[in-house]
C-alpha cells in the first residue's frame, strides 16, 4: 500500500460506461489524475468497437447512443463501426481532458488499507475510496460445449475473431446462436459460404414495428430483476427481440434465416441431430455471445451463489465502495450513459464524499 498512488475513483475500462461515467467524475468536480483515474487495457481509443470485424459498417450498428455531452454526428454509413466509434471515443477523451491511461491490465481488485480497496495492475498498483468497474463483454466470449466438439476437423471460431465473410468462400458453415451478431453473419455470409445452417437453442423472435419507451422500460425492468436477485444478467437485447428490418426479411423470404433447432451432437464432419439429420461443415461459427469480465473483482467476494453480483442500481449490494457500470440493465449505450451519472452522484455520497461540485 505504501507505494500505491491514491486517489478518490478508479474507473476501470474505457468504453461508453468508463467514459460516460469519467465525464460525470469529472462535470462534478473530479479532476482527473488527481481525484479519479481511468485504466483501459485496449490499446487505443473505442472500446469493444476496435475489435468489431471490418464488414459491420457504422449503417448497420444496432443502437448506437452518443456518449452524454457531445454528439456523434456526419458520421459515413459506409465506414467501418470500428473506425467511426473509435475516432469519436478519441476525439472525447481529448475534449473532456479524461487522460486515459492506456494499455494498462488490471489483475486484482482487494480489500486495502483504511477501508479503501487496492487495485493491482501491471503498471503498478492504485488506493482508492471507491471503485466504477466498466469492463463490459467483450474479453469474455461464451463457448458452449456439446459432445463431439473436440472431434470436429473442420475450423471452429467465436465472433470476437469473426474478421469478415470473404475467409469463408466455397465453405459450408454452421452459425449458432439467435442474437443480432447471428443474423448478421448470416446475411454476410450467405452470397460467398457454399451453404449455410442456422440453428439456435430458442426460436428467434423477430421485433415488428418502433420500440418505444415503455418497451425499453419493460425490457429493461426484466434484466434488472436477475441482477437484482444475484442472479447472472441477460443482455438487454436477448429480451427485447431482433428487429424485423428489411434485411431480415430479405434474408427470411431468401431462406438464409431458415432457422433450426440446436443440433444434439457435433461430428467430425459436422453437426447431427438426435433424430439422425446430419449437416456436413467446414466452419462452426458460434455467435453466442458474452459474460461479464468481472475476474478481476473476484479477491471481493462479490458474487452470489447464483453466479451473479447482485446489484441495486449500479452499486454492489456487497460492497457499496463498488459500481458496476455496463453490468446488466445498463448494458445498453443509452444506459450505460445514465448507469455512468448514477454511479458518480452515489460516490458523492459516501463518507468523505468530496470533492463538491463548483
Amino acid at each position: 500500500m505504501n507505494n500505491a498512488r491514491e486517489v478518490d475513483v478508479v474507473v476501470i475500462g474505457a468504453g461508453q460506461a468508463g467514459l460516460s461515467s469519467a465525464y460525470h467524475l469529472r462535470r462534478t468536480g473530479f479532476e482527473p489524475e488527481r481525484d479519479f483515474v481511468v485504466l483501459d487495457h485496449s490499446p487505443a481509443p473505442g472500446g469493444a468497437w476496435q475489435f468489431r470485424w471490418p464488414s459491420l459498417t457504422y449503417g448497420k450498428v444496432h443502437g448506437m447512443h452518443a456518449l452524454p455531452g457531445m454528439e456523434l454526428t456526419g458520421a459515413d454509413p459506409a465506414r467501418p463501426s470500428a473506425e467511426v466509434i473509435g475516432e469519436y471515443f478519441a476525439d472525447y477523451e481529448r475534449a473532456f481532458g479524461l487522460r486515459v491511461r492506456r494499455p494498462v491490465d488490471v489483475r486484482a481488485v482487494r480489500e486495502g488499507e483504511g477501508g479503501r480497496l487496492l487495485v493491482a495492475t501491471d503498471h503498478g498498483d492504485w488506493s482508492t475510496r471507491a471503485l466504477i468497474n466498466a469492463t463490459g463483454t467483450w474479453d469474455r466470449p461464451f463457448w458452449p460445449r456439446y459432445p463431439g466438439q473436440e472431434t470436429f476437423r473442420g475450423r471452429q471460431l467465436h465472433t470476437a475473431q469473426y474478421a469478415g465473410p470473404e475467409e469463408f468462400a466455397g465453405q459450408r458453415v454452421v452459425v449458432v446462436g439467435g442474437g443480432a451478431s447471428g443474423t448478421q453473419h448470416l446475411l454476410e455470409l450467405a452470397p460467398y459460404a457454399a451453404a449455410t445452417t442456422w440453428v439456435t437453442r430458442r426460436p428467434p423472435v423477430f421485433r415488428e414495428g418502433p420500440f418505444d419507451e415503455d418497451a425499453g422500460r419493460a425490457a429493461v425492468a426484466l434484466v434488472e430483476e436477475r441482477v437484482r436477485q444475484g442472479l447472472p444478467p441477460r443482455s438487454v437485447v436477448s429480451v427485447t427481440g431482433l428487429p424485423l428490418n428489411d434485411a431480415i426479411r430479405q434474408g427470411l423470404e431468401d431462406g438464409v434465416l431458415d432457422r433450426q433447432p440446436m443440433f444434439d451432437r457435433i461430428t467430425p464432419d459436422g453437426v447431427e441431430w438426435s433424430d439422425g439429420r446430419r449437416v456436413g461443415a467446414d466452419v462452426i461459427l458460434w455467435a453466442t455471445g458474452f459474460r461479464a469480465a468481472l475476474e478481476h473483482l473476484a479477491p471481493l467476494r462479490l458474487r452470489e451463489p447464483g453466479g451473479g453480483i447482485k446489484v441495486e442500481g449500479t452499486r454492489a449490494v456487497a460492497d457499496p465502495r463498488v459500481h458496476l457500470v455496463g453490468y446488466g440493465p445498463s448494458a445498453s449505450t443509452v444506459g450505460a450513459n445514465r448507469a455512468g451519472r448514477d454511479a458518480v452522484q452515489d460516490i458523492r455520497r459516501l463518507p468523505a464524499g468530496k470533492p463538491v461540485a463548483a
